[in-house]
């Protein structure tokens, strides 16, 4: 059974746009405001209705066959079909309009590095510029807003490394493909059916213990954000990982921040210290329409503690001609 099957007896009012494979993202608003995602842009589905009852029941059933719950006391979903699309759901009174449900399907064509060119994502000397950070073991920063490109990003760039070093990858959601032999891949775990959570950092200490080369964490939301910056500042060179920020300068404040949320006793300018000492290249992706692109390359030569700021040099940015 695919993933889809899993929720289309519940969504029969929306089982065509689900099943339409140039269609990468359903959002109902409410059971009568339906949008999609289709060729980078947003669209509205006019004459489609779910009615308010039937949507209320359809995410209660897919909550229970994802083995989860939505209910008064937890009006919040998120959780994942098995094809890795991702479920997300808010009910009433949270959700002011209705049931919000939005469904962002699982892309199972993986780009590599040729097709981001042909793409328009980035210049083909700016690739290679990539793939030589990654060969010299740089850490690498890759930053952006929601739906700029930033797995996709992650997965080329992962591609870029030797087929002989022994790759650690860690997600809280399974969505980066590598073709690494030496592959071990961690996931975290949501509390639910009486199991307790495996966090994030949870994964990262324990990844200590299994003698990796590489370390990729899918994506930096909070406190793990500090036990990387302890691996990365113990000699664990070479790592990957993604952050949600608007640009490659907010990408390191956004990284410091997360940090700070480990609740570690330290000054603030100390912590930017050692990300100004750990993180060497930000990788800024922008969403425009129709399009999703490489904005900014930045490498990171260390924080300046008198004048506050982390010392830049800016290899890439689209804004501005060429460094």
């Amino acid at each position: 059974m695919n993933g889809f099957e899993t929720i289309l007896p519940f969504l029969k009012p929306i089982e065509h746009l689900i099943l339409d494979d140039s269609i990468s993202e359903v959002m109902v608003n409410g059971p009568d405001c339906i949008f999609i995602e289709k060729a980078g842009f947003l669209e509205p589905v006019r004459g489609v209705s779910l009615g308010a009852k039937s949507l209320m029941v359809a995410v209660k059933n897919i909550a229970r066959r994802l083995g989860d719950d939505i209910s008064e006391s937890k009006p919040i979903l998120d959780s994942r079909l098995p094809d890795g699309s991702r479920v997300a759901a808010v009910i009433p009174p949270c959700s002011v309009n209705g049931v919000t449900l939005t469904i962002r399907k699982f892309n199972t064509r993986h780009f590599g590095v040729e097709d981001l060119v042909q793409a328009g994502t980035l210049e083909r000397w700016l690739a290679n510029q990539l793939e030589g950070y990654v060969l010299a073991r740089r850490n690498i920063l890759i930053v952006g807003a929601t739906g700029s490109g930033k797995t996709s990003m992650l997965n080329v760039l992962g591609k870029f490394i030797p087929s002989d070093e022994r790759v650690l990858l860690i997600e809280d959601t399974s969505e980066i493909h590598l073709a690494q032999d030496n592959l071990v891949r961690f996931e975290a775990r949501q509390a639910q059916n009486g199991l307790p959570a495996i966090t994030i950092r949870d994964l990262l200490k324990a990844s200590l213990r299994h003698r990796p080369d590489r370390i990729i964490l899918g994506e930096i939301r909070g406190g793990e954000a500090f036990d990387l910056l302890q691996l990365l500042n113990t000699g664990h060179s070479g790592s990957l990982s993604t952050v949600h920020a608007t640009s490659a300068k907010q990408g390191l404040s956004r990284f410091t921040s997360c940090v700070l949320q480990s609740g570690v006793d330290l000054p603030y300018r100390a912590i930017k210290t050692n990300v100004g000492d750990s993180v060497n290249v930000v990788v800024h992706l922008e969403r425009r329409p129709g399009r999703r692109l490489v904005s900014e390359v930045v490498e990171i030569h260390g924080y300046d503690p008198d004048k506050d700021e982390f010392n830049y040099g800016f290899i890439f940015d689209s804004h501005k001609e060429q460094v």
